[in-house]
């Protein structure tokens, strides 16, 4: 099993793919490892060129939220945020100089008036905009439409603007004291994304691991965020990228190259070449 992070690992930073990482993982197709994505994405923000691949069909979402097998269209996993849980921490979002979001049933929900106040949000993540754009479906009042369709959400999002990057640090720490049945992580430099603790990547690949008969320590992770840091630990090996932060490289067994010099590729054909051996 192959399990790989989407920004800031496989894909470059203006969200393409490098053609030496898909040429990669077909190859590693190619000789029976099973590659999945591994995202805080739904599946509805998954490159078309990923879900075009004919090899690649299982996808852990939002965080290890939710395990999905396309080819079969069935959850094989899920760990939701119940839906008075997630409007206790929106009332504590509300005293920061946030906007927030959330991912519930493959749709991204989100107050009208805080898509429309998002760009000075995303000044050092512009590429990130136009994906809250495309994925977020907005709404009058978020807490209100969630009240009314009373169901668990996958996950819970805060976006912050770059001059409170001290608030963002110091929300990170404070938001599991104060829900403890909450994690709280990060993928890019504005977010931090909130899941419940029977969500996490690490879960879900060892979720995925069991269903479908594969030891655990025949597993490989590649990430650079926070959101990656479990799912490197628990994999038989994790691979950080050197673009990752001192603290998710020390989680990992060995460091790649960077997103932008296509390092899950460069792992994989060591892999490769290491079995052939």
């Amino acid at each position: 099993m192959i399990a790989f992070d989407l920004d800031g690992t496989l894909l470059n930073d203006d969200k393409s793919i490098p053609p030496e990482n898909l040429r990669a993982l077909a190859a590693a197709a190619e000789r029976g490892m099973i590659p999945a994505v591994a995202s805080g994405r739904i599946y509805r923000g998954v490159p078309e060129a990923l879900k075009a691949l004919p090899f690649l069909r299982y996808y852990i979402l939002s965080n290890g939220a939710a395990v999905y097998d396309s080819r079969e269209d069935i959850i094989l996993y899920r760990g939701d945020v119940p839906v008075e849980l997630a409007l206790r921490c929106y009332a504590y979002m509300d005293t920061l100089p946030v906007i927030y979001d959330c991912y519930q049933n493959e749709q991204g929900w989100m107050t009208r008036a805080m898509i429309d106040a998002a760009p000075p949000y995303f000044a050092l993540e512009p590429e990130v905009l136009k994906l809250l754009y495309g994925l977020r479906k907005p709404v009058d009042d978020l807490k209100e439409t969630l009240r009314e369709r009373g169901e668990g959400l996958q996950k819970l999002q805060m976006f912050f603007k770059p001059e409170d990057e001290a608030i963002r640090q110091r929300t990170l720490l404070e938001l599991p004291r104060l829900f403890p049945e909450l994690v709280a992580t990060t993928s890019v430099k504005n977010n931090i994304e909130v899941n419940s603790i029977h969500a996490g990547k690490g879960k879900a690949l060892m979720a995925l691991c069991a269903a479908l008969g594969i030891d655990p320590k025949r597993s490989v992770a590649f990430g650079d965020g926070s959101n990656d840091i479990e799912m490197l630990r628990m994999a038989g090996l994790g691979v950080a990228m050197a673009n990752a932060s001192e603290e998710v490289k020390a989680a990992a067994d060995c460091v790649t190259l960077s997103n932008e010099e296509a390092g899950v590729a460069a792992k994989i054909y060591e892999l490769i070449e290491e079995g052939a051996g």
